[in-house]
């Protein structure tokens, strides 16, 4: 439980600031643990810091002298402070990080890359289990293996396993209608269970060995494969044994294709933390199962300049906020507080959390590996950042800005004859695109006719601007752009400015990026309102920018148009009907053969399905028939 409380004392106009403002809190405070906010003079939190005495760790901050530079800057800023008390310490830094994540303080290290992990799923909810790329809540019945540090690496284990264990991938509902392989049986990826090629038990045992080997047992596979096919031999079973062959052969090259396969950590995330310049990178290596399960690269802000162990703290606890955390961590520096961090971790896994930073023998070659990986990395995006500033600063030229963007924001629409309408937003900035900040919307409005870009348009910024305004209405947290590009000409750059004006915001640069006469790329015109077209010359690099921007632009809008219209190609009026999943969904449509034919069904017919209830079936007879 926790306690909320701001001293009442002065108001705005008579705190003091700065050191005396901290000083003026001190005689509120007691030794509780809690969470502390420092605010400047608007409100803005500056700073989220939890501490294990409030009272101690308050004032230390009213001292005149004995501080960073960073610290001091953020103490001349305070006007005023926010307190929140807690139970225990490891509390308050749950309580810390989760404050930091949602408030994106200025001074705080901020981890802003938080995507969730795929992971591996053998469902376990059909006779023939089917092994699949699964990412969020882990609610499906079935066996997770992970996480993986991308999509690509999951692909690539999936495409190994296929080879291996000739494992089906396809939906329950693919499967149910197949009437005779698939292309991944002939390739020799699939054991056709679909068709009855393999027994049931048989594709239990196939299944068997392939979480065996997510599990790491390779080893063990790979030898009672061979003895399998040493009996399939002496059998004269040729034919078993050839297929046996292959599959060790193909687990044979997995096993040399994975990379650094520790062999004395069987779980652990390994992170590397490498700060030069003023930025940093962390690298994180995923061993699960004694197999290396990827790695991924995270930039976290710095806070205007945190040392190591601070930044390496506050990525583990935002990092692991919304992750299972592993039973080891490899770390490449000391935190600040490494027990409270392992005790937390532990609170939130629900079993012990070992955290290290190895000093000999494997486990310091896994770190130094991840490293090296983080050096680079870091070298490799101050380059690309520095490109990026130079086109920032022409592109600001070229459009006249009064300084280079550092938010640019643009838009499309895709759709065909106005059906699956949907617009599309990307984002861009000195690091370039920042696509954890792309934006879709599907277009809501029943009154536009089919094909009115310029209504799409209309309500695509209108619904991004009065979000902003609701969520952002001092332009403070980083959220608003400085200058949009609109793929279209005149009409469309005179269009969004009435929307914008409507919206009351006229104060954002924004460009119509047009294509030319001839409509070639490479002579497009740039439309900006009140003034005449221009072109930039062919070889400008901030002409090359432009394009790839709209390209991307482009790219997204129509994914997420295409993605949107295969959704709806797949879906059926059964999924509109109360108490109907997908495994109801499916016996419906193997015993009827389609939704029209469900829609037309008596009820004794409905009743007559396997898994469908009295109660359901009179849903379902009455959804359809009150709906007629």
């Amino acid at each position: 439980m926790t306690t909320d409380f701001t001293p009442d004392s002065d108001t705005d106009s008579q705190r003091p600031r700065g050191h005396a403002c901290v000083q003026s809190y001190l005689k509120t405070l007691d030794s509780s643990p809690g969470v502390y906010r420092m605010l400047d003079e608007k409100g803005a939190v500056l700073y989220v810091g939890k501490a294990r005495n409030l009272r101690n760790r308050v004032s230390n901050y009213a001292r005149p002298a004995g501080h960073s530079a960073r610290i001091s800057r953020m103490i001349a800023d305070t006007a005023s402070m926010m307190f929140l008390t807690t139970r225990t310490e490891t509390e308050a830094l749950l309580l810390e990080q989760n404050l930091i994540k949602q408030l994106k303080p200025r001074y705080n290290v901020l981890l802003r890359d938080d995507k969730s992990f795929p992971n591996i799923l053998v469902a376990k909810d059909h006779s023939y289990p089917q092994i699949k790329k699964h990412r969020g809540a882990k609610s499906e019945k079935g066996a997770y293996y992970g996480p993986f540090a991308s999509a690509g690496a999951v692909n690539r284990t999936l495409n190994q396993l296929q080879r291996v264990f000739l494992l089906r991938n396809c939906t329950d509902s693919t499967f149910e209608t197949r009437t005779r392989p698939c292309l991944l049986y002939q390739i020799k990826r699939c054991s056709a269970p679909c068709v009855g090629h393999i027994s049931k038990d048989d594709y239990a045992g196939l299944v068997h060995d392939a979480e065996r080997f997510l599990q790491g047992r390779s080893t063990n596979v790979q030898s009672q494969l061979a003895k399998e096919m040493e009996e399939a031999s002496e059998a004269m079973e040729f034919e078993r044994a050839a297929a046996l062959r292959d599959r060790i052969r193909a687990l044979t090259q997995v096993q040399s294709n994975q990379g650094v396969n520790p062999q004395g950590v069987s779980e652990a995330d390994v992170i590397a933390l490498h700060m030069e310049g003023g930025q940093a990178c962390v690298q994180v290596f995923f061993i699960r199962a004694n197999q290396n399960w990827g790695n991924r690269d995270y930039y976290p802000r710095t806070g205007s300049g945190a040392d190591a162990a601070e930044v390496l703290q506050a990525f583990l606890g935002q990092f692991y906020d919304n992750k299972e955390p592993p039973r080891m961590l490899l770390l490449s520096d000391d935190i600040e507080e490494t027990e409270l961090m392992s005790e937390a971790l532990a609170e939130r896994a629900g079993r012990k959390v070992e955290i290290l930073v190895p000093q000999r023998g494997e486990k310091k070659e896994l770190v130094a590996n991840a490293l090296r990986n983080a050096r680079e990395s870091l070298a490799r995006r101050m380059a690309e950042t520095a490109t990026q500033t130079k086109l920032l600063a022409g592109l600001a030229e070229a459009f006249d800005l009064a300084a280079p963007p550092q938010r640019i924001e643009v838009y499309d629409n895709s759709h065909i004859q106005g059906t699956n309408a949907v617009g599309g937003m990307i984002v861009a900035g000195p690091e370039g695109l920042m696509k954890n900040q792309y934006r879709k919307f599907n277009i809501r409005g029943t009154d536009l006719t089919p094909g009115d870009d310029f209504g799409m348009m209309k309500e695509v910024l209108t619904r991004r601007f009065a979000r902003l305004q609701k969520e952002d209405p001092d332009r403070e947290r980083g959220m608003w752009p400085d200058l949009l590009l609109i793929d279209g000409g005149a009409g469309q750059v005179s269009a969004v400015h009435e929307i914008m004006a409507e919206m009351g915001v006229e104060d954002i640069a924004m460009v119509g990026v047009a294509k030319g006469i001839d409509r070639d790329a490479g002579k497009e015109e740039f439309h900006r309102t009140g003034k005449r077209p221009f072109a930039l010359r062919h070889n400008d690099p901030v002409l090359y920018f432009v394009q790839r921007l709209r390209d991307e632009a482009h790219r997204f809008a129509i994914g997420t148009h295409r993605a949107k219209r295969a959704k709806g190609v797949s879906a059926t009026p059964l999924d509109e009907v109360p108490g109907v999943g997908a495994t109801r969904k499916r016996a419906l449509l193997t015993h009827f053969g389609s939704a029209k034919a469900v829609s037309r069904a008596g009820l004794a017919d409905l009743k007559a399905v396997d898994g469908i209830s009295e109660g359901l079936a009179e849903k379902i007879y009455d959804f359809f028939h009150e709906r007629g």
